[in-house]
This record gives structure tokens, sequence and C-alpha cells, in this order.
């Protein structure tokens, strides 16, 4: 259901949370982070490129954006990965040298002896160890970034 959407739709549809939340009076409107995994990896990857609003994204094993649109990114960006996750960290070095040479606040983390989905406790290849420790780093990760 999801991936029959264009992945155009769900930004928008992030966008348009975001643009409540900064109208509500309670909320720190310079505090707005993103994090999703798998396909929810790949849309906070595309989110961070077109939101400038947003402040901190930590990507769980998201397909990377388009490279050349890397530039546009304002959030601080963390990057999980899994060592055993070639479709997907495979990709990661051209990734890393877009942001290095876009200059953006960026870590990429990869959890050794992991595969992709691994914090994903659902399933077969999660691994508890590697996920609590990825989440301890992403609420480090928007501690200091939000």
């Amino acid at each position: 259901m999801l991936s029959g959407a264009p992945p155009e739709r769900h930004v928008g549809d992030f966008a348009a949370g975001l643009a409540y939340l900064q109208g509500l009076e309670y909320v720190e409107k310079e505090r707005i982070g993103m994090t999703g995994y798998c396909f929810g990896g790949g849309i906070t990857w595309r989110s961070a490129v077109a939101i400038p609003q947003l402040k901190a994204a930590v990507p769980f094993y998201g397909p990377a954006p388009d490279l050349a649109q890397v530039g546009n990114i304002k959030a601080a960006v963390m990057g999980v990965y899994a060592e055993q996750d070639e479709r997907i960290t495979g990709g990661m070095a051209p990734l890393e040298q877009a942001l290095v040479a876009a200059k953006i606040t960026h870590e990429m983390k990869v959890y050794a002896g992991v595969n992709h989905a691994f914090h994903n406790d659902t399933g077969e290849r999660y691994n508890e160890a590697q996920a609590t420790k990825a989440w301890q780093d992403t609420l480090a990760w928007f501690d200091k970034y939000l």
C-alpha cells in the first residue's frame, strides 16, 4: 500500500504534519526531527532533501536520495546501516561523499553483524543488542541536534 503512492506524496504528508506541529503554541518549532525504517528511511532521506525546516534526521537502512539533491539538506543526518545489508549499505559510500562535498553535518553508522531490518523486533533479523545501540545513538543524535 505504501509503495503504491509516489515518494513525493509521503514527503508531502510529512511536510504537512510538520507545518501542523509548527502551528501549535506548545511545540518547540526548532526541535522537529524525523526517523524512518527501510521504506520510511528512504522517505526520511527524501524529506531531509525537500524540507529545510527539518533540523535532524535519522534514516534507518533507507535507500539514498538523489545524490544531485544532497546539497539541499539542512538537517543534521545520521544514517543507520547494517553491515550485512549489501543492497542498501553498498550505496552508502557515494552518499557519504555527496554529504561531505556539500558540507552537511552527518554521521554514517554501520552496525556490525546485522542485516537489513535488524531493528524490527517482530522479524527474524532482529538483533536486540544492535537495535538498542542504534536507538541510543538515535536519541543522542536528536539530543545533540534538536
